[in-house]
């Protein structure tokens, strides 16, 4: 799942509140179920307990993404239509619920509606316009 990732030469930023400071990885491999991993200038265990309770974060553009998978703030404010064209609403937020993704929608008479991010509902996703057609069960918008 992570082939090429944490490969050497990678480059990755680590952050502890304020704290931030770029690294690039001199070599990885697993241990277990763990990444062995160590960085340059990072060269003994002293410095490397200076990065201990940060966060290693990649690049969003290295990680990889599924077919069908879009990241929660890249749908704010896409257009939402039925399977005829019409105008169902904007985009939000897109959240994470114990019951599934959810759609926050603005209507076009400016009500929030919640629709389930699920197929069937989902019909299609054109990620180039921005757009999302729905097919949605009667008087859900209403609700």
């Amino acid at each position: 799942m992570f082939s090429g990732l944490f490969e050497a030469g990678a480059r990755f930023t680590w952050k502890d509140g304020d704290r931030v400071r770029e690294l690039t990885l001199a070599a990885g491999r697993r241990h277990g179920k763990r990444l062995l991993l160590s960085f340059e200038g990072i060269e003994d265990p002293e410095t490397a307990r200076g990065l201990t309770g940060g966060v290693l974060c990649v690049p969003r553009e290295r990680l990889p993404r599924p077919p069908d998978f879009y990241w929660t703030h890249e749908l704010k404010d896409w257009r939402c239509e039925d399977p005829a064209g019409g105008t169902l609403g904007i985009v939000r937020l897109l959240e994470e619920t114990p019951a599934g993704p959810q759609l926050t929608l603005e209507t076009p008479g400016g009500k929030e509606a919640l629709v389930p991010f699920v197929r069937p509902m989902v019909v299609e996703i054109d990620r180039d316009a921005k757009r999302i057609v729905l097919d949605l069960p009667e008087g859900l918008l209403d609700l």
